[in-house]
């Protein structure tokens, strides 16, 4: 989102606004502030939505944008009631549904239903907007823009952090496989446990470390101790200081069931390693099968394994792999791209809005 506000500037103004979410919005705010753009924090979060609500519509009222642009199912849900007291046009950004639990199930099926009612949603993929089109949302309302990643983040490595991933090993791996993402049942890392334990009796050089953290952390971890895993299957944890890494990994894994467009593998990319990845939702729009990586269908452990195994026993074509990768994010997937998308869709929307009056504020 800063990306995008950055490159959307100056031409068009950014405004962050953030749920409290128990003080986890200070970070993104706080660095949103230092790149020069307003950041609030509304003092009203769950379960106080109704007051969240008014006050978010009252913060609309003052700061009066163009456009409300949200981002996830409880900004959807307050967002849209608060723009339409106010006639402001809304668009909703949609990454994709997890269905991790049953809680989150529900508050995907009703965004599924106020998505209908947005002015637009953009989506960040095709394989997303295939889903948003079987939620019930008209055709008309549908824009796909792809996410993009800055790739001068990773112009500069950091050339200690390759010691620091092999120090997470009793051995430092010859070939090391990283994947991040959140340890819960959609992202499919107890299939890259599977597949590492097939990759290393053939490959016992390979190391693989995931970063984040959830849910599923203690079953994981007793996967690993159960495929005999222990020294060469390392989790991390979460890290806030992923950039130092990526140009450092051999080669990157995506074991998802579902995904809308993973900044993971665009990062990967853009720092020049190739990826295996399951070829679910947008990340086959991204990973050109056999040029910047490979693509193997969701839940095989086996196609998995072959797949990292061929490119660690050649790791020159794995580096070839990556450059393209690179040249691929650069010209297909970079934030100017992006906010010339946006920027059409932000203009048409402020123009339909003046024409009808809409902007004018309603009736509470």
């Amino acid at each position: 989102m800063l990306g995008l506000a950055a490159a959307l500037a100056p031409e068009c103004g950014t405004t962050f606004v953030s749920f409290a979410e128990n003080g986890l919005c200070r970070d993104f705010l706080d660095r949103a502030g230092r790149e020069g753009f307003e950041a609030i924090a509304l003092r009203h979060d769950t379960p106080r939505l109704a007051a969240a609500r008014r006050e978010l519509t009252d913060l609309l009222r003052t700061v009066r944008p163009d456009v409300l642009c949200c981002h996830g199912y409880k900004a959807n849900l307050l967002g849209l009631r608060a723009a339409r007291r106010l006639g402001t046009p809304v668009v909703s950004v949609s990454r994709g549904w997890t269905g991790e639990s049953f809680r989150v199930r529900l508050y995907e099926r009703l965004d599924r239903r106020v998505l209908r009612r947005m002015d637009r949603v953009v989506c960040v993929s095709n394989g997303q907007a295939e889903k948003v089109r079987r939620a019930g949302v008209p055709e008309h309302k549908i824009r796909v823009i792809h996410n993009a990643v800055r790739v001068e983040r990773f112009d500069r490595p950091d050339p200690a952090a390759r010691g620091e991933l092999e120090s997470l090993f009793p051995q430092p791996p010859r070939f090391l496989v990283a994947a991040a993402g959140r340890l819960s049942p959609e992202k499919g890392f107890d299939v890259l446990i599977d597949a590492a334990a097939q990759v290393v009796r053939q490959s016992p050089g390979v190391g693989f470390v995931v970063f984040g953290d959830g849910a599923l952390r203690e079953p994981l971890e007793a996967q690993i101790r159960s495929r005999g895993l222990k020294k060469r299957f390392v989790l991390a944890g979460f890290r806030d200081d992923l950039d130092r890494f990526f140009p450092h990994f051999d080669l990157l894994a995506l074991p998802s069931h579902t995904e809308g467009l993973p900044n993971v593998v665009l990062e990967a990319m853009a720092a020049g390693v190739p990826v295996v990845a399951t070829a679910v939702g947008g990340t086959q729009e991204v990973v050109d099968d056999g040029e910047t990586g490979h693509l193997v269908p969701a839940g095989d452990s086996a196609a998995l394994a072959h797949r990292i195994i061929a490119l660690a026993s050649n790791p020159d074509r794995a580096r070839e792999m990556g450059q393209h990768g690179r040249e691929r994010v650069e010209q297909e997937f970079s934030f100017d791209t992006q906010a010339k998308e946006y920027r059409a869709l932000f203009a048409q929307l402020a123009v339909n809005s003046s024409e009808t009056g809409r902007h004018e504020p309603q009736p509470a």
